[in-house]
């Protein structure tokens, strides 16, 4: 497996990058290749998604594939779109989701938090908020699109997204206390998935 750290780039770029490597991971001229990128503030809204946002908001909004309703994407987050041939894996689009959220889980263990799954909710809780945003597409058996990780981003942006009753987001910086090393961080999740991808 390939990991690329593509540091901050917009959104429609690393996009057409994702979809470019989803093409050539299906006619077998890539390796599995996982992307990690932050972006300039923007939202995205998965295609299914019924929901839309009740106020206008203060950044862009994109459509994409993945499923899922909507997520704030800024600086200080951790976005990572793992492009694997999930029959190359043996894992059906459900048990790669769930292995996923896993391998997240164990990620994040070594940085002292512990986050756990919520059944039929995207993403994965800490001390009651959700931290991190999970999000999949698959094409032709080729898994795009990830997770999204709050690091030491600003959750306002969050606000005018998250439903009246739900419990809220928070990030790395908030439940440690203080701002975390984001290249160490990414560190950790590409040395978790090298391990069990």
């Amino acid at each position: 497996m390939l990991v690329r750290d593509l540091g901050c780039k917009p959104l429609p770029e690393v996009l057409t990058l994702q979809r470019s490597l989803v093409r050539r991971r299906a006619l077998g001229e890539v390796p599995d290749t996982l992307l990690l990128a932050q972006h300039p503030s923007v939202y995205t809204r998965g295609a299914a998604s019924r929901r839309k946002p009740g106020k206008r908001l203060p950044f862009p909004l994109h459509a994409v594939e993945r499923e899922g309703g909507l997520c704030y994407h800024g600086p200080g987050q951790l976005v990572g779109y793992p492009v694997f041939h999930l029959g190359g894996l043996g894992l059906s689009p459900s048990i790669y989701r769930r292995s996923l959220a896993a391998v997240l889980v164990e990620a994040l263990r070594p940085l002292g938090v512990k986050a756990v799954r919520r059944q039929a909710e995207e993403g994965l809780w800490a001390q009651g908020k959700r931290l991190m945003f999970i999000g999949i597409a698959v094409r032709d058996r080729i898994s795009c699109h990830g997770f999204a990780l709050n690091i030491n981003c600003d959750l306002a942006p969050f606000r005018p997204i998250t439903p009246r009753g739900d419990t809220g987001w928070t990030s790395l910086q908030e439940l440690l206390g203080q701002p975390q090393d984001e290249a160490m961080v990414a560190k950790t999740i590409a040395e978790a998935f090298l391990r069990y991808f």
